[in-house]
């Protein structure tokens, strides 16, 4: 691999969320502290990998009941390092004219999400942080693509849980729902420590090394994220348990430690 994709000012000292859970996803745009990181997430929890990708399933299925219903713009936030199955990929089957805005702070994440959307009239990607929504809305790139007196989807797929209590992260769902059409939606995942105190506090600990932390939060805490939107069925589930395609069965969902669910303002 080249080191084409790497911009200039990147620390590859620091452990990257982003670009952990690219190296979980297999992909290739992580460095070695990027792989120790994972290495020792992989000891805590040696079903790492199968989280990551049941977490980007759910994003996938998520995205494509919302493009169904006729919503056409989405605005991914904390959006990573693309991978299969992205965001504009999935609701672009369902609309071809469907536009998505991704967003993310991580440098490596960003730079080569613009390599993948080059020439991609219908996405852009913001550098900017999700603890300034009120940025994110007022960004010229977002506000050019797409249209916020028309209904919006808002994804915060394993986003919120790289904030800190102190960060008020209720403060920034209630910016994107208060600058949300009707007919809008929401969709969060995040990790949980209901079923696996334990292993979510040895990841937490893990995490403190990295450019985000982990901070996994209760069903109660996640599901008040979801105040003033209509959460719909099957509620705020484990993620596979939400609307699994077809055939598709879980055992012992709670091993997953991600919850998710999807809000309708």
């Amino acid at each position: 691999m080249g080191s084409e994709w790497i911009p200039p000012e990147v620390d590859s000292r620091r452990p990257s969320v982003a670009r952990v859970y690219d190296y979980l996803l297999g992909g290739d745009h992580n460095f070695a502290s990027d792989r120790d990181l994972a290495t020792g997430l992989l000891r805590v929890e040696p079903q790492a990998r199968e989280l990551a990708q049941a977490n980007r399933a759910f994003l996938r299925r998520a995205v494509r009941t919302i493009a169904e219903t006729g919503i056409d713009q989405f605005v991914d936030i904390g959006s990573g390092i693309p991978t299969q199955g992205n965001v504009h990929e999935v609701a672009q089957r369902v609309n071809p004219d469907a536009r998505v805005v991704y967003v993310d702070n991580d440098d490596v994440a960003v730079a080569h999400s613009r390599t993948i959307l080059a020439g991609n009239d219908q996405a852009a990607v913001l550098h900017a942080d999700m603890r300034s929504p009120e940025d994110i809305l007022a960004d010229p790139a977002l506000k050019g693509l797409l249209d916020l007196s028309r209904p919006v989807a808002f994804l915060l797929v394993a986003a919120l849980h790289l904030v800190k209590h102190e960060e008020d992260p209720a403060a920034i769902v209630a910016a994107l729902r208060d600058a949300a059409a009707p007919g809008s939606h929401l969709v969060i995942s995040h990790l949980t420590h209901e079923a696996e105190p334990g292993k979510t506090a040895a990841i937490g600990k893990l995490y403190d090394r990295a450019s985000s932390p982990a901070v996994s939060r209760s069903h109660a805490e996640i599901l008040r994220f979801f105040d003033g939107w209509d959460v719909l069925d099957p509620g705020l589930v484990y993620v596979p348990q939400w609307r699994p395609d077809e055939g598709e069965t879980v055992d012992d969902p709670e091993r997953f430690l991600v919850l998710g669910g999807v809000g309708r303002r």
